[in-house]
């Protein structure tokens, strides 16, 4: 007997109108964004080496590098939200998780 299936509902919010003339300067707004976010790549692509060893040993990957590389990645992703005009809201400087995104 076929499982019948829910459907998926999706929703989403308007925050409010989006600018009409701010994408004109928004990726010069970014430039402290991009270069702090190319030195944590490099930071991030050495501890992907050091986990990648860390999971060949141990068979763990270390928490600390995890967390690390989930926060680099929530803020790259801001950032380039906000780039490719998807909010009007100023991205952070954080490297932090929102609860929502926890992974505890």
């Amino acid at each position: 007997m076929a499982q019948q299936m829910e459907p998926v509902v999706l929703s989403g919010r308007l925050d409010e109108p989006l600018s009409r003339w701010l994408w004109l300067i928004k990726w010069p707004l970014l430039i402290p964004h991009y270069i702090i976010i190319g030195v944590l790549m490099v930071v991030a692509f050495l501890l992907g080496i050091i986990a990648f060893f860390s999971i060949l040993f141990t068979g763990k990957y270390p928490r600390g590098i995890f967390d690390f590389a989930m926060a680099f990645n929530v803020w790259y992703y801001r950032v380039l939200g906000y780039v490719l005009l998807f909010t009007d809201t100023y991205p952070p400087f954080r490297l932090d998780i929102p609860s929502e995104q926890s992974t505890q």
